[in-house]
């Protein structure tokens, strides 16, 4: 198991993991995927998740790449169970019909959007906390990674709209945090990983549904 952690690069003097550089590339391949409403996209993120859980606790493993970015481990773990939620919520909505897209993409309603406003904002504060004491780099920073990133997930899953412009503020964060922590092939993943998501918001702007009542009582709960 220890030649599997430790394998490694040698970058413009930096040390870069395999597993970081390889789990990367299939979360970008999931975020294509997602892009094209492919289900395939929540499986595929799903194994991009494990990897890059144990590249972002290196002083954990005792990895040549040693930085530990707590946030950045911990929604791997989520990632893993909002992926749970919305394969099966993608699945169950492409079972309905042999036409049946996967997700249609439409707007929040200003009800989800306050919701979600609102459990952002607990959820940062609760997660600086818990992030400055456990020792967390930028832990700030790493705990609007990690929120958003959920956030994002969650909205993705749901198919807003939005969720495009949250990847967008989260990699804005991301791309210095990671900078400093020597963790360059996620940074520059994170810089790819922005333009991809313009790109993506366009698309789905484009193939946007009507926008749901406000006396549905699907939007009675956030969620």
């Amino acid at each position: 198991m220890g030649w599997l952690l430790d394998a490694h690069v040698h970058v413009l003097g930096a040390d870069v993991l395999w597993r970081e550089v390889i789990g990367n590339a299939i979360g970008l391949a999931s975020a294509v995927l997602g892009m094209g409403r492919r289900t395939a996209a929540w499986p595929v993120g799903m194994v991009a998740n494990v990897l890059l859980f144990t590249v972002f606790l290196g002083g954990v493993f005792a990895t040549p790449q040693d930085t530990d970015l707590y946030g950045q481990a911990g929604r791997q773990v989520l990632f893993f169970s909002v992926s749970a939620y919305g394969w099966w919520r993608w699945h169950r909505n492409r079972a309905t019909g042999a036409d049946a897209a996967a997700v249609t993409p439409r707007w929040a309603t200003g009800r989800e959007r306050l919701g979600l406003l609102l459990a952002t904002a607990a959820g940062v504060a609760v997660a600086w906390w818990a992030l400055t004491r456990l020792g967390s780099y930028g832990p700030l920073a790493d705990a609007w990674i990690f929120v958003g990133s959920l956030l994002a997930t969650y909205g993705m899953a749901r198919g807003y709209l939005e969720f495009w412009l949250v990847w967008v503020a989260v990699d804005a964060v991301g791309v210095p945090l990671l900078l400093r922590a020597g963790y360059y092939p996620s940074a520059l993943l994170y810089v790819v990983y922005g333009a991809f998501c313009v790109l993506g918001f366009r698309a789905w702007l484009r193939l946007r549904g009507p926008a749901p009542r406000a006396t549905d009582p699907a939007l009675e709960t956030v969620g």
